[in-house]
């Protein structure tokens, strides 16, 4: 080829947290609390917090006080929020001034209980989550919250402090909800979790965390959860680690397959792998069967590591393709195709021989292999997979690379078993390539989310 494409390191974060956004999540109300039967507020705290009560359940059906909030909730500069929470102030009476009047009164727990819920509700209101985060610490702190609402106040005062950047403090309150069971509706916990771990310079916790949890869903033959596998996989990639990488990208494929869980997978083993030529082209291939080759690099990546010299046809294919969704031009492959499309008649017309020259008993296992890798170009599954097992019967056989291909090509026919057999079997460099082949074999028998 004229033109080389060197694989440059994307930006997959966002991709595989699902794209979480800056905006956490949604404001959740948080149940009512209501006092335990014995429980009473002290006269002196009930005497100042009942107008600061009954301002904030009139906010609502109050013009000035709702019209001041939606300013709040729009505000994107600092000054704008600053401004729009001073209207809220003003417009409930100076309920800012009430708040703290209330807060000195408030000296028994069940006090302490509700002004924590008055702050978090005024913080609602102010859009404003260090105001909301130090209410609903109150709340915790009291010791009143009931068991049914405790893991989504921790839960709440986990997601406030990460809206105000404080992660540290974010993953202490989302780690006590999330082990106290509490599960959201948008299902972001862990990936908060995880990130709060992140952005506080503790990815190993993240990544023990989503351990755990997947390790117990295998453990329970149940699915594990696409947002601790993402988790995960985010964990062991920024790290740099191959294996584990490889290993949640496989598990994320098998599990949640599409076309955009074979791109990010496979894209990393790509990154991280270093692999050659003539190894970084069943990656391509894994990649084409999938559907996941999604722009010019891809492309230009897949026909460098096939040479079309000595895969012609599949050549022809990947340049077709290319040119078909209008991510190649005739420009860039034009000469090419021609050249590689000129020599596959003749290319296929020496299978037969070169099945017969294969499957003599001194073939020797070089020259079955390379028979069987021809067969697999033009894919020929089962013709392929006839060979490859005939090369492993050979001495000297390159077993990682017959057993890797031999696992393709019986993947490439609905052979799962046989197929996770053989790739099994592979280790060294190759490994990292079968495993996501075995995931796609065993993707074919798993149920898709």
């Amino acid at each position: 080829m004229a033109r080389k494409f060197l694989i440059s390191r994307v930006a997959l974060a966002v991709a595989m947290t699902g794209g979480m956004a800056a905006a956490v999540a949604p404001v959740a109300a948080v149940a009512k609390e209501k006092a335990p039967a014995k429980a009473t507020f002290s006269k002196e705290y009930a005497a100042v917090a009942a107008p600061v009560d009954k301002a904030i359940a009139d906010a609502q059906a109050n013009p000035a006080v709702k019209a001041a909030s939606d300013k709040a909730k729009a505000a994107q500069t600092d000054a704008e929020k600053t401004a729009a929470r001073a209207e809220v102030d003003a417009a409930m009476g100076g309920i800012l001034a009430q708040l703290q009047t209330a807060g000195a009164a408030a000296q028994q727990p069940i006090d302490k209980l509700k002004q924590g819920e008055m702050t978090r509700n005024v913080g609602v209101l102010m859009n404003d989550p260090a105001l909301q985060h130090k209410g609903l610490v109150m709340m915790l702190d009291s010791g009143q919250t009931s068991p049914e609402t405790l893991g989504q106040v921790q839960y709440l005062a986990g997601v406030t402090a990460y809206q105000s950047a404080q992660y540290d403090v974010a993953a202490r309150y989302l780690q006590q909800s999330f082990d106290a069971g509490y599960r959201d509706q948008q299902n972001m916990i862990q990936p908060l979790l995880a990130d709060s771990y992140k952005r506080s310079n503790n990815p190993q916790a993240a990544l023990a965390m989503v351990q755990k949890e997947l390790e117990a869903a295998k453990a329970n033959g149940t699915k594990p959860n696409e947002s601790s596998i993402r988790s995960a996989l985010q964990a062991s990639y920024d790290a740099k680690q191959l294996a584990p990488s490889t290993e949640y990208a496989a598990m994320l494929a098998q599990y949640y397959p599409s076309v955009a869980s074979w791109n990010i997978s496979i894209s990393i083993v790509r990154q991280l792998a270093s692999l050659q030529n003539q190894e970084n082209i069943d990656l391509m291939r894994l990649m084409f069967a999938t559907g996941s080759m999604k722009d010019k690099r891809d492309y230009f990546e897949y026909i460098q590591n096939v040479d079309p010299r000595a895969f012609p046809g599949e050549a022809v294919k990947v340049m077709d393709q290319g040119l078909a969704k209008g991510l190649l031009t005739q420009a860039e492959v034009g000469q090419d195709r021609a050249n590689s499309a000129g020599r596959v008649a003749a290319d296929k017309a020496s299978l037969p021989a070169a099945e017969r020259d294969a499957l003599k008993p001194a073939a020797t296992a070089a020259s079955v292999t390379g028979s069987a890798d021809v067969f697999l170009s033009y894919e020929q599954y089962a013709k392929a997979e006839e060979l490859y097992k005939v090369a492993l019967g050979k001495p000297g056989v390159d077993a990682n690379k017959a057993n890797l291909r031999l696992g393709m090509a019986q993947a490439m026919q609905g052979k799962a078993a046989d197929a996770q057999a053989s790739l099994a079997k592979v280790t060294g460099t190759r490994a990292p390539i079968a495993k996501l082949w075995s995931a796609y074999a065993a993707s074919k028998t798993t149920p898709a989310s």
